[in-house]
Formats: structure tokens, sequence, C-alpha cells
């Protein structure tokens, strides 16, 4: 949302306007739980849309909403989507709606969890607190700066595709090149999104420049040390830092929850997102006559893959962390449940008979597990751990080829591939509900 003290453009010039929260204040001496409806109501709306804001899911905007309205003795009906929220407070036989909407969505761990310890302790905070000064904590938390530059953010995605690309079965040459490009690429992508150029049109941009980087460099690395032309297949790693894998995830939690406006609106994101990244990649690809063949064998025993899978995953995941701007901390744990979950699945798929899309259960489900018993002693939202432990068992790889086979008239190769995509996609949200079902409470009931 933006900022509702100062603006930096006109009314006239602002798509979504600011909306005047203290013009609601009425009394400045009351304590918030003593106040107005309306001036209740407004503090339940704005802890909604900020966790909204988020990119957290349905469950979770509802669950904080609802637990303010307990303490402000209000009753709370809210309908959430992915950018756009309404609700209703009822108190003493009066009721109070309002409708919220945010200008883009975008995912953001830190900002979070600041707001889930708000809601933790509010039963300090509306025993003294005025309206206003309640609005003021907002304020704080809404304007709060993200902790990384657009450089770090670039280096961030360079070292989760790099270790993304081994995992998938490449080698130096193809970790190398997917690390200039993916490093670039979101560089460019984060410069983008501070000037607030619109979603599509930065995912385009940065896909575009992240593949050609790639290419250019690679062509350097063929020319002058000899590098196989096979290495090639490693591209696809330039453009995963795009992978949407929060709306992806909570698309599924919530529809779940039967909330479908909000899963259907984020798969609907999720789905779009993907088809311009891929649809761009493969229009470079085609430009520069790359395919997107099978890896070179790394020549490597089974063990040594699986010792270097545990630290691979853990960079992997650590570097997702920070791209949706967790904390150096709440990185670090998820790193560590990425490792043990990623390399859990692929050694499954390795050493079993197991279907890929069975793996990728048990992966989620382990990862599940661990963030549900780790989150009772560090407090961090459990979807800040899980969702980045997992994103980089989505199947981008997969997508990829689907779409360019369907783009080169492979109808039935692309479908193929597109299927044991769509497979993987289902399970991993899958594993998340079931592991959270045996140890949420709360979770396993409606109501």
């Amino acid at each position: 949302m933006d900022k509702f003290i100062k603006q930096q453009t006109p009314l006239s010039q602002s798509h979504h306007m600011a909306i005047p929260w203290q013009s609601l204040i009425q009394n400045d001496k009351q304590p918030a739980k003593d106040a107005s409806l309306p001036e209740r109501a407004s503090i339940v709306g704005r802890i909604g849309i900020q966790m909204l804001s988020c990119g957290t899911g349905a469950w979770r905007v509802r669950d904080a909403m609802n637990k303010i309205a307990r303490k402000l003795d209000l009753s709370c009906s809210a309908d959430i989507g992915l950018i756009n929220l309404t609700y209703t407070c009822f108190s003493d036989g009066h009721s109070y709606t309002q409708q919220l909407s945010l200008p883009n969505t975008g995912v953001n761990t830190d900002k979070l969890n600041t707001l889930e310890n708000f809601v933790k302790h509010i039963d300090d905070t509306f025993s003294t607190l005025t309206v206003r000064q309640v609005h003021n904590i907002i304020n704080d938390i809404q304007n709060k700066p993200k902790q990384y530059s657009p450089i770090v953010v670039g280096l961030a995605a360079a070292l989760a595709c790099s270790t993304f690309i081994f995992l998938l079965g490449g080698g130096i040459p193809e970790m190398i090149c997917s690390f200039i490009g993916a490093g670039i690429g979101n560089f460019v992508r984060a410069t983008l999104g501070k000037h607030t150029i619109t979603t599509l049109v930065g995912v385009a941009i940065s896909v575009a420049i992240a593949c050609l980087v790639y290419m250019f460099a690679f062509k350097i690395f063929e020319t002058y040390l000899h590098v196989l032309v096979q290495h090639e297949a490693g591209y696809i790693g330039a453009m995963l830092f795009v992978i949407p894998g929060f709306p992806f995830i909570t698309s599924m939690l919530d529809m779940s929850k039967l909330d479908m406006r909000s899963g259907l609106e984020r798969l609907t994101y999720a789905i779009m997102i993907t088809l311009v990244a891929t649809l761009v990649g493969w229009l470079v690809a085609l430009f520069f006559d790359f395919r997107p063949e099978n890896f070179l064998p790394l020549g490597l025993s089974p063990i040594v893959i699986g010792l270097l899978r545990l630290p691979a995953s853990f960079c992997g995941v650590y570097g997702f962390s920070i791209m949706f701007n967790s904390s150096q901390r709440m990185a670090v744990v998820a790193g560590f449940i990425g490792a043990l979950a990623n390399t859990l699945r692929l050694e499954l798929v390795d050493l079993t008979t197991i279907p890929p899309a069975a793996a990728a259960f048990v992966g989620a489900l382990v990862a599940g597990l661990i963030a549900s018993i780790v989150t009772r002693y560090n407090g961090y939202p459990r979807i800040s751990l899980t969702v980045p432990a997992i994103v980089i068992m989505v199947p981008g790889l997969y997508i990829y080829r689907a779409i360019y086979n369907i783009g080169t008239n492979q109808i039935a190769v692309g479908a193929l591939w597109m299927t044991k995509a769509a497979l993987i996609m289902m399970f991993l949200p899958l594993g998340l509900f079931v592991a959270r079902t045996l140890l949420d409470k709360n979770w396993r009931h409606f109501d």
C-alpha cells in the first residue's frame, strides 16, 4: 500500500489511492479496546491488508484479523483474495465494512514475522495504547525498508540458481554461467521493482537479460575455454529466480482450506508469471538455437553426489530466503530444513523406484514437520521456513521443457513434461498440508 501520511505523487495521478487511516480516529485519549466501532475495525483491516502484502495465504491473514478482532471485542468476517480484502466487523448490533486493495503483490517474510509478533503480543498492546498509537506502530511496520539492496538480492539469486543447476545435474560451466545470468537478471528485476515497474514487464525484461547474459557467458567459455556445446543445457538455471514459489504453494494451501477465491487468484498469478518467464526464455533460446538437452554426466560417485547435495540444497534455500527478504537467521534455519528435505527427496529418486512426485511429497512432508517443530522454539512464521525450503523442489526445468516442446510443435512431448511438472506441483503443498494437519490442531478443524 502507498504511504498514507505523505505521498510523492498527487492523488489524481495515483491509481491506488492512499487510505487516510488517521482520519478515522475520533478520540486520542481512549484505549484502543474502548474506541468506536470504525476505529477498532480500522485496526483489524490494516493488520489484514499488511499481512496480505507480505504474500502469505488467506488462512494466516484471517487468523491474524480474528485475533485482533477478539481482543477489540469484535466479530469479524473477511473475504480475501490475492490483492483485495473485504471485511465486516460487528459489535453491539452494529456493523462496519471496508474493502481494501494493494497495488501489487510480493513476498516479505521479515515484515510477516514482525506483524505476527505484533499480533502475538496484542494482550499488552491494546490494554494501554490509543488508536493513534496503534496506527503509528503499524506505520512503522508498513514503512520498514527491505533488508537487502538489489545487489545483494542479485547475489542471492545467483547463489540459489547456480546450486539449483547442480542439483538438476549440471556441472561447473553451467553453474558459473547460471550464477552470472541469474545474478544480473534478478538485480535488474529488483531495480525495476524499486521503480514500480509493473510485474509482467519486470519479469519479461529480467528473464530476457538473464538468458542473454547466460548465452554470452557460455559463448565466451565455448570460444576461449573450449567448453563442450552440450553444457548449453544449463541456461534454464539463469531464469529460475522468477519461480513463483510462494503463490504456487499458498494457492494450494488456501484451496485445501476452501479459501477458493484466494487460492484460484494465487494460482492464476503463479501460472501467469511462469508462462511469461518460460515464453521469454523459449524465444531467447530459439534465437541462439539452444535446446533443453540432458546434462552431461558429472562423473562422480553416488556417495559424493549425495554429500554435495546437502550444502548445495542449503545454499539454494538460503538464497531464495534472502530473495524473500528473510532475516539472516531465518534464512539459515530455512536452509538447514531445505538441505535435509531436498537431499532426502533426490536420494529417494536416485536410490529407489519411488516416482518423483511421491518423493516430492515426502520431501515437503519432512520440511513441514521439521518447520512445525522449529517454530515452537523460535516463533518464526511457519510459512517463511517451509516455502523457501521446498521452492527448490519446484520443477522449473520440467515446466520449461514443456513450454519449449509445445512451442516447437512437439505437443506429445510437451504434454508429458507438463504432466510430470503438474504432479510434483500438486504433491508439494500436499506434503505441507499433511504435516500441518498432524501438528497444528487449529489447522485440522474448519471452525
